[in-house]
């Protein structure tokens, strides 16, 4: 029975479930918060204005601009950059769907590129096929953590007068050929939620070197009003606000913020965890029926912020949703990153697309798996993922 898995009867590895992406809040997390309710300053407020601060610091980048989810960012990226009604913007089908949903939501087109394998992140020569005369924008999402190629994007842009505006929501450390993500683009996008790398719950930044985009992104994530307007209740004294846009409810609030801060500076650290982690599945996972991530491209630093492995179907006698399942029965959760957009119906009943229109990222979608793998799991954790993996794998093995 030991060797059997649960899902057919065995003991499962663990008594207790292991949530997928469970964050690491430690003590000093909790008193910002407390802090925060003490103070009564809840909503935006100087703790937002120190978190954009250090996070630019952090970047190398001239301005940053919190808001309540990178989705918002993104959204508010297009906006500032002119992204209008009937232009097209290019992205990854390997993605989630806000990528794609941000750009629907200021009226342009989402046209998809497939990607490259290993690395499964935008292939830019399948940009290169896409661009007509309404695109406006290449929105590259670095996937899992992994930098782009972008110099190979940055020549496009040039080439045909395209805004890049990068999805970074899973690679807040990632660095390419000496440059961090964050300063590359014209506008980049960062994710809090609360499986990444840096946790606040829900939350977002934008990140750029254009004063005129940072300037309208504050605004417009603020319902429109005058820059600074977040001041009106402070004990500088009551300033009016002018309604300049009709803006968004997008704002971050200083609860998150200061959670931000504390996790912003044990990023290194978390990250050093997160990378002995990825070396002990790499090492335990060699001859089982899947393939591991790719090693990082030269000259990039990867942000690991998911271990996403590739399944070997045609080696093991089930699909992919049934290994997850077993996975599930034996008390270890994981995420599935991701179904290519192609395949969800909004995407095919209102764009045309359909099976087979990228093959790579539908390879991808297929075979991926996402184990755990935050700063939170200690020795235990990483030890039953890993006999759990392998005994399901064997088990099901042809």
């Amino acid at each position: 029975m030991k060797n059997k898995p649960a899902l057919s009867g065995g003991e499962p590895v663990r008594e207790d479930f292991l949530i997928f992406g469970s964050p690491r809040i430690e003590q000093d997390e909790i008193a910002e918060v407390v802090d925060s309710l003490e103070s009564g300053w809840l909503s935006t407020g100087p703790k937002v204005e120190k978190f954009e601060e250090a996070f630019k610091r952090y970047i190398g980048c001239k301005y940053a601009v919190a808001l309540n989810s990178c989705t918002a960012g993104l959204h508010l990226s297009m906006i500032a950059a002119g992204i209008k009604p009937g232009d097209e913007v290019i992205t990854t089908p390997m993605t989630f769907a806000a990528t794609a949903n941000s750009i629907i939501h200021v009226g342009a087109r989402p046209v998809f590129a497939d990607v490259e394998l290993p690395s499964m992140n935008i292939d830019p020569a399948k940009i290169a096929e896409k661009i007509t005369s309404k695109t406006k924008a290449i929105m590259p999402v670095h996937f899992a953590g992994r930098p782009c190629n972008m110099d190979s994007i940055l020549d496009l842009s040039r080439k045909y007068n395209l805004l890049i505006i990068e999805d970074a929501a899973h690679a807040i450390e990632a660095s390419y050929h000496g440059r961090k993500v964050g300063t590359i683009g014209d506008l980049t996008a960062f994710s809090f939620y609360v499986t990444k790398n840096i946790v606040m719950g829900e939350g977002g930044i934008v990140t750029t070197n254009n004063q005129d985009y940072a300037d309208k992104i504050k605004i417009f994530g603020l319902h429109g009003l005058s820059k600074d307007a977040w001041k009106r209740y402070s004990d500088e004294g009551f300033k009016h606000y002018q309604v300049i846009f009709p803006g968004y409810k997008y704002n971050l609030m200083d609860m998150q913020a200061g959670i931000g801060l504390r996790q912003l500076e044990k990023v290194e650290r978390y990250s050093r965890i997160r990378q002995s982690i990825w070396n002990r599945y790499n090492e335990a996972f060699k001859g089982l029926p899947l393939s591991t991530p790719a090693d990082p491209e030269p000259n990039t630093r990867h942000a690991m912020h998911l271990y996403t492995v590739l399944l070997n179907l045609e080696d093991l006698r089930v699909d992919r949703d049934a290994i997850q399942q077993a996975l599930f029965k034996e008390n270890i959760g994981t995420g599935i990153h991701f179904v290519a957009l192609n395949l969800h119906p909004f995407y095919v009943d209102n764009y045309g697309y359909k099976k087979g229109d990228f093959p790579n990222a539908e390879f991808i979608s297929e075979r991926t798996i996402s184990l755990p793998f935050s700063a939170k799991l200690n020795q235990k954790d990483v030890n039953d993922v890993i006999l759990a993996v392998k005994k399901v794998l064997r088990y099901y093995g042809k």
